[in-house]
């Protein structure tokens, strides 16, 4: 088994469907962020506050967050922002326990995925902890480009290192290293992760990673063998960063995930009946 601490799964419908073209009726995603409630998942990342038209899909963000039942569930509901004004609309919402905010350490994806350089991204940052204070809510920050980048903007390890010794500093309790694009493998993984989580062991530190089916195991291996115990994923793989590529590397599975940590004896507690009630929805979600 993994360390002496509980393992954490976020499972993602956000991400899964935030690259999906046509709209998908507002109480279909919440009859399905229902039944993903039901579950047993640490966390859900339901929806995001950001520009309809940056991501058109997720407009709709407040009216499925009326419609969800939180009143036998025990997950937590994490929202996506991606500027100032989306963390003052989502911090009204007191059913909302998280805020997430992509902080790239790629100047040029950090231009193309907020429209802000990272310097008045981490600004954003700063602000977005004080207002999470005054509305007891937790901060998310995810790391993209965690692990490479297309773009030609230098990358190493130790710049991932530096950012998030930038971010632990002001405050941040969960950072997620993101892949982003899918360039992670599980020798980076486990050249980084490690004394990312020794390091910075006053901070929650995750994954976020993209892949391709055939990478999945080997890199959730990888990331758990590093001592990593809070994991994103999403129903069958679905999604991926829409502002990255118009190639979309899909997310971990949830089914591989879960699959490997049982595996390792881990006790996730999870009601497969309403994931098997998920999974018979998704296709009218994903697929139609």
């Amino acid at each position: 088994m993994n360390q002496q601490k509980s393992i954490k799964l976020i499972e993602c419908p956000r991400d899964a469907m935030q690259g999906i073209h046509h709209f998908i009726d507002t109480d279909l995603k919440a009859a399905y962020i229902n039944l993903l409630l039901q579950v047993g998942f640490d966390t859900i990342d339901f929806g995001s506050f950001v520009s309809p038209k940056a991501i058109p899909q997720l407009k709709d963000t407040a009216e499925v967050l009326a419609k969800l039942d939180l009143s036998t569930t025990k997950s937590k509901l994490l929202a996506i922002v991606a500027n100032l004004r989306g963390v003052e609309a989502a911090v009204q919402h007191p059913e909302i326990h998280q805020l997430g905010f992509p902080f790239s350490i790629s100047e040029t994806f950090q231009m193309r995925n907020t429209n802000s350089t990272i310097a008045a991204s981490l600004d954003t940052v700063k602000q977005m902890l004080e207002l999470c204070n005054r509305h007891d809510k937790t901060a998310v920050v995810y790391l993209s480009m965690g692990f490479g980048n297309p773009y030609g903007d230098l990358w190493n390890e130790e710049i991932v290192l530096h950012w998030t010794d930038v971010l632990a500093g002001l405050g941040v309790k969960i950072i997620s290293l993101s892949d982003t694009i899918g360039v992670s493998s599980p020798e980076r993984i486990k050249a980084i992760l490690p004394g990312m989580i020794r390091n910075f062991n006053q901070v929650e530190i995750g994954v976020h990673l993209h892949s391709t089916a055939d990478t999945r195991i080997e890199k959730i291996e990888a990331a758990y063998d590093s001592g990593c115990y809070r994991f994103d994923s999403a129903l069958k793989g679905f999604g991926g960063c829409p502002m990255a590529t118009d190639e979309l590397t899909g997310n971990l599975a949830t089914e591989d995930l879960i699959w490997f940590l049982e595996t390792k004896g881990e006790t996730l507690g999870l009601n497969m009946e309403k994931w098997k009630a998920a999974v018979q929805l998704s296709p009218q979600i994903f697929l139609s």
